[in-house]
């Protein structure tokens, strides 16, 4: 194809580089790509700035006060009129300054209309996406992301792409985060192994289009919608190369470690990624998930003990059911427990978990996951108000009755 040169391409492509780190981030830490694409990134209209964000939110987070209640949402329908990826995002809460590159935001989504000339990218944070009901497929500058449930992607700041629904409709979970990047926890006395391994991450191949015509960029900027017109598919990259690109997982390929003597051990030994903050030990935000597995603790308990913490937990559920609650929370839903929020197993499975005998157990067709972050997540109106929201939740711990025999 000849010759290529730094002055001129051989295929007429222009060189672009992407940075997703500064410019003078340690080599460890730095992250970038060059994308060879048929025109660069600046040809397009002046954004414009959308006035309607639909039930999207962004810092500060300051709608209703933050509440010491534990809280949990029944699953979000999804709508009858066509709602696409972008149309369907609902903000839950979120924590921390994004001007300051610090803190996150959850949301669900709820779509049954696929993406076609319209693209999005997010200039605020990256986006965890994880599907619960419905395919994905991600169609993104870098290539092509077909992402079911029980995987996970990974859209980095600034990278544009649209979603459609192979299966017609769609819903999940996406964390949006604001501060450095999502990346693999160090295993200290762990070893080398265990848990997710790099080897299991997958980028994306160049899958370019090269089609004129109108075309709508949405890019969120410092909690803003805005909106600029293309007159070509914004997805035009021929090739790249570089450590800065979408990314998914298949969270079935988690090599889960736990108890094989006695004592529950932390929900940290179910990290799959985590962005950490300037606090060793303290993330702005970890996901975790918890996957099938064998319990084989003896003289123990086995569920989630009774617990207060300093951080605060978000928890989603894929599918199946979550061990440490006997109803209520179904996939879909959601919960909250915030900062020294009493939480735990529901009297229903404490009593079970006291009484059943101790045998080897497998824990099958279940997938649930955390969002867990140092910062108290602050709610949104739409969530405090919203119908889904079970008002009832605290009447689960209600049944525990006293014991106490001195």
């Amino acid at each position: 194809m000849g010759q290529n040169s730094p002055q001129k391409h051989a295929l007429g492509l222009y060189a672009e580089q992407l940075s997703g780190t500064p410019f003078t981030a340690p080599r460890s830490a730095n992250r970038r790509s060059w994308l060879y694409r048929i025109r660069p990134s600046v040809v397009h209209k002046p954004f414009a700035p959308i006035a309607d964000h639909g039930l999207l939110r962004s810092t500060p987070f300051d709608e209703v006060p933050a509440t010491p209640n534990q809280l949990r949402w029944s699953p979000f329908e999804i709508p009858k009129q066509p709602v696409d990826f972008v149309q369907g995002l609902r903000t839950l809460g979120g924590n921390g300054d994004l001007q300051i590159h610090a803190g996150f935001a959850i949301h669900v989504y709820v779509a049954n209309k696929s993406m076609t000339e319209r693209f999005f990218s997010n200039s605020d944070g990256e986006m965890l996406i994880v599907p619960q009901l419905g395919r994905l497929r991600v169609i993104t500058e870098l290539g092509i992301l077909e992402v079911a449930p029980c995987e996970i992607c990974v859209i980095q700041r600034g990278i544009k792409f649209r979603v459609e629904l192979p299966d017609g409709q769609g819903r999940g979970y996406v964390c949006e985060n604001y501060a450095g990047l999502f990346r693999l926890p160090d295993l200290g006395p762990i070893g080398a192994n265990c848990l997710a391994n790099s080897r299991d991450f997958l980028t994306p191949v160049a899958a370019y289009e090269d089609c004129e015509g109108h075309h709508e960029v949405i890019t969120k900027f410092q909690g803003k919608l805005w909106s600029a017109e293309y007159d070509h598919s914004p997805l035009d990259v021929v090739a790249w190369h570089g450590n800065y690109a979408p990314y998914k997982y298949d969270l079935n390929r988690f090599n889960t470690i736990g108890s094989i003597s006695f004592d529950h051990p932390d929900p940290s030994i179910f990290t799959v990624l985590t962005a950490p903050s300037d606090i060793p030990g303290t993330a702005n935000v970890d996901f975790a998930i918890f996957p099938p597995r064998w319990l084989v603790a003896e003289n123990t308990f086995r569920p989630p003990w009774f617990h207060r913490n300093f951080m605060n937990e978000f928890m989603g559920l894929v599918s199946g059911e979550y061990d440490a609650k006997a109803e209520g929370f179904a996939p879909g839903g959601a919960s909250l427990h915030n900062c020294m929020a009493g939480h735990g197993p529901d009297a229903e499975t404490y009593e079970r978990a006291t009484q059943v005998e101790l045998k080897p157990m497998h824990i099958v067709d279940t997938m649930a996951f955390m969002f867990e972050t140092r910062y108290v997540v602050r709610p949104t109106r739409y969530a405090m108000d919203t119908t889904e929201l079970q008002g009832e939740y605290f009447e689960c711990w209600q049944g525990l009755k006293k014991n106490f025999k001195p």
